[in-house]
């Protein structure tokens, strides 16, 4: 088998499979799509290096599992944390001026819900693939130290036991026994997500259309009116964040919103994200053009909304991953 694998185009097919949920365990561990995607191109030259020590194509997936994971976490060594702004800042006041945007390596970022798709996990796998990319679960995995948090991934996402993942870690059964408890009590102290924030609610239809209309017609107490009391609007990669209706009605009314204009502002697409409902926000330029303006993530609580993290598209990267236009007439 390694024989027929020896050159580029049999190894591009040997390892294509593998590709996309290998992103996302990098994903995961790192909590950035590009960070992952940069860990996986390492991750392949790697194995492309490697390939005489794979012993059998039965082995693969778990030798490909076993390079990438030690990638990502050669380079959370050299990475802090990410985070989302709730998480690193007090809440903002807000009718004060806006800070500048802070360094991108700080922010959780999106994933495309289409990196999901075929998502098979092991016996013993405690988390469904969409519980665990949601914001609130990555959030509080990057209080994990790195090695606890690529153990809880390896067992309780993907399921795999606690043997495969000794040998993915080069460590002993104990040893990864001992670091999963330590990471599932940690989970469990505060500041832990309200439970009802990190399993994805199901999508509320009329509840995302009546959110879709306030936002293109810039109708801030429409919009507000659908959060929950303590719902909380953050716009990473700026640090400032605001917490509860009335402050978010603020902030968006007299910052966001010009309900004075002709016209309508925004155009709305939907789109779906770290297994949550998402919309790209196109906003009016001078031409009369509809550019990126932000990729809108919501947290579902029942009936209402209870995260608004409104990812600010300051390029075109960000659309480009998701597959969305680049302008709307």
């Amino acid at each position: 088998m390694l024989e027929t694998a020896a050159d580029a185009r049999d190894f591009e097919a040997l390892t294509a499979p593998y590709r996309r949920e290998l992103t996302v365990h990098c994903y995961r561990i790192l909590g950035s799509f590009e960070d992952a995607e940069d860990a996986l191109q390492e991750a392949l030259v790697r194995a492309w290096r490697q390939l005489s020590t794979l012993q059998s194509r039965a082995a693969l997936r778990a030798w490909l599992y076993r390079i990438a994971t030690n990638v990502a976490l050669n380079m959370l060594a050299a990475r802090k944390a990410r985070g989302l702004p709730p998480a690193l800042y007090p809440a903002a006041d807000p009718r004060a001026p806006l800070p500048a945007a802070r360094p991108e390596a700080l922010w959780l970022d999106p994933l495309p819900d289409e990196y999901l798709e075929g998502f098979i996990p092991g016996p013993e796998a405690r988390l469904e693939a969409k519980e665990s990319v949601t914001l609130a679960f990555l959030t509080v995995l990057q209080r994990l130290p790195a090695r606890q948090r690529a153990v809880l991934i390896l067992r309780d996402v993907l399921g795999w036991s606690a043997q495969e993942v000794a040998e993915i870690l080069d460590s002993s059964v104990a040893a990864v026994n001992s670091a999963l408890q330590r990471a599932r009590a940690t989970l469990k102290q505060p500041p832990n997500p309200r439970a009802d924030t990190v399993a994805p609610a199901a999508p509320n239809p009329a509840l995302l259309a009546e959110f879709v209309s306030a936002w293109e017609m810039a109708d801030a107490g429409r919009l507000t009116a659908l959060l929950r009391a303590d719902a909380v609007f953050s716009m990473p990669p700026l640090a400032a964040w605001f917490r509860g209706r009335e402050a978010i009605r603020t902030f968006l009314a007299e910052q966001i919103f010009q309900p004075g204009q002709a016209g309508r502002q925004f155009r709305v697409r939907p789109t779906r994200a770290n297994g949550a409902p998402a919309f790209a926000s196109y906003q009016r330029d001078a031409a009369g053009l509809y550019r990126p303006g932000a990729l809108i993530l919501l947290t579902l609580a029942g009936p209402q909304i209870a995260q608004i993290d409104d990812f600010l598209a300051l390029d075109d990267r960000l659309f480009a991953r998701f597959h969305l236009p680049l302008s709307l007439d």
